[in-house]
């Protein structure tokens, strides 16, 4: 690592509505070729319309809980022991599992097709908050993985 790096967490900014650091990755997640002021508009507006379809929560508890919801616990990583490789179940850092989480939520609401982004994030918003749909289907993938391959959890060192 060049001596001259500057971690850039130090820098960001809260986001100015949910005052909140998690919502400003997310924003920084969605944002494509530069367009904040466009990502912003997108993740308030998708927060918005999944806080309307559930009915009674706000819509920073929406955002929320959908990301606790996709959230992994425990991931496979491979290990070679003895010239043979194995997918070792390792526990998941909390710093990891926030990013693997936004990373799912927007590359599934990006898979959905027909629909503006907004109204995308806010379908994989409300159904995450109602633990369904393609991004809770991932981390139930992850976590299967890891729960087959739970007899080579001895070699995680």
């Amino acid at each position: 690592m060049p001596r001259s790096y500057k971690p850039t967490a130090r820098f960001q900014k809260v986001d100015p509505r949910f005052e909140s650091m998690v919502a400003t990755k997310f924003i920084n997640a969605i944002m494509l070729d530069g367009k904040k002021s466009i990502a912003i508009d997108i993740f308030y507006s998708a927060c918005d319309m999944a806080s309307k379809k559930l009915k009674e929560v706000e819509s920073k508890d929406v955002f929320l809980t959908a990301l606790e919801n996709v959230k992994p616990s425990v991931e496979v990583r491979s290990k070679r022991v003895g010239g043979s490789n194995y997918q070792v179940p390792i526990p998941v850092n909390p710093k990891r599992a926030q990013a693997l989480a936004i990373r799912w939520l927007v590359n599934n609401a990006r898979k959905r097709k027909g629909m503006p982004m907004a109204n995308r994030l806010a379908a994989e918003f409300a159904d995450a908050c109602n633990n369904t749909g393609a991004s809770v289907q991932w981390k139930d993938n992850v976590h299967k993985m890891a729960e087959a391959n739970k007899a080579f959890s001895h070699f995680a060192w």
